[in-house]
């Protein structure tokens, strides 16, 4: 969607997560194009999790465990059925399965809570540059991003709705072996509602940016490789404050292992406070083809 604004493009996301009603526990969504072969993994995510919300009174997402099953066709709407499996007296349990053209897609389960009190302690917030001295990602700071193919840099910089500013500048062209650990700042490219069910929603759809190709940064691999093959498998996120994703954040990726054709990505999310606010696990295929 080139030549819309940054709060145009934000506004596009929100409309994307505000799923249509067919009948009690399903609902209908539709695609946003930003430029892939498939429907954006976190795109499927967040509307999983805004169908599951959409079952729940008075109580807040603290966890999620998403099976990524098939590709996503951009071109047809998807359909999510949610399963009220338990409504305790603390906690909530919602399955959502996602469906396009008769068959799963996506497979997600998560757990609500009401809001309750308790042990507090956290690990520190790793000690980066702050959001402030960097520069926003564009394709004028990223060596190489000329010669991305068209679609690859739509997704990039055009149809984004979110600013990144990392810590570390990405290698597109002659990477080097690099530890595969990572930082960045992000936040949503305008401003929206005073609503914590869908800032939780925004984050389940941001936090698939830049998890999985981690795994690739000690082994000299990048969107330029021609043979690689790269899909998320699954997801988790664990939601342990409110926050607002229209106000910095900072990402702390790391991937701590990849065998077997799969790489596993870890990733916390922090306020500018130093409060964390979020965690994520993911696995995704990373497959070299002869």
């Amino acid at each position: 969607m080139p030549g819309l604004t940054d709060q145009q493009k934000l506004d596009e996301v929100v409309r994307v997560l505000t799923l249509e009603q067919l009948e009690v526990n399903l609902f209908r969504g539709e695609s946003r194009d930003i430029g892939g072969k498939q429907v954006f993994g976190g795109q499927v995510l967040g509307q999983a999790l805004s169908a599951a919300h959409r079952t729940v009174d008075n109580r807040s997402v603290h966890s999620l465990h998403a099976y990524f099953l098939r590709p996503g066709d951009m071109q047809a709407p998807i359909v999510y059925e949610v399963d009220q499996q338990l409504e305790g007296s603390s906690f909530s349990n919602r399955r959502v399965v996602a469906i396009q053209h008769g068959k799963p897609i996506l497979n997600l389960a998560c757990s609500f809570q009401k809001h309750e009190e308790g042990l507090c302690h956290q690990r520190p917030m790793p000690d980066v540059p702050h959001y402030s001295t960097l520069t926003d990602q564009s394709e004028e700071t990223l060596d190489g991003a000329d010669q991305l193919p068209p679609k690859t840099r739509r997704f990039l910089f055009e149809t984004r709705p979110f600013n990144f500013r990392w810590v570390q500048k990405p290698q597109l062209k002659d990477p080097q072996v690099q530890e595969p650990v990572r930082q960045l700042w992000f936040k949503a490219s305008g401003i929206l509602p005073d609503d914590p069910i869908l800032h939780r929603a925004m984050l389940a759809y941001a936090s698939d940016y830049g998890l999985l190709t981690t795994s690739l940064l000690p082994h000299k691999v990048t969107l330029f490789t021609e043979n690689l093959q790269l899909a998320s498998l699954d997801h988790a996120m664990f939601f342990h404050r409110d926050f607002r994703i229209d106000d910095w954040l900072l990402y702390s990726l790391e991937s701590p292992i990849a065998i077997g054709g799969r790489g596993l990505s870890r990733g916390q999310v922090f306020n500018q406070q130093g409060d964390l606010v979020a965690s994520v696990n993911q696995e995704g295929l990373i497959r070299l083809w002869d």
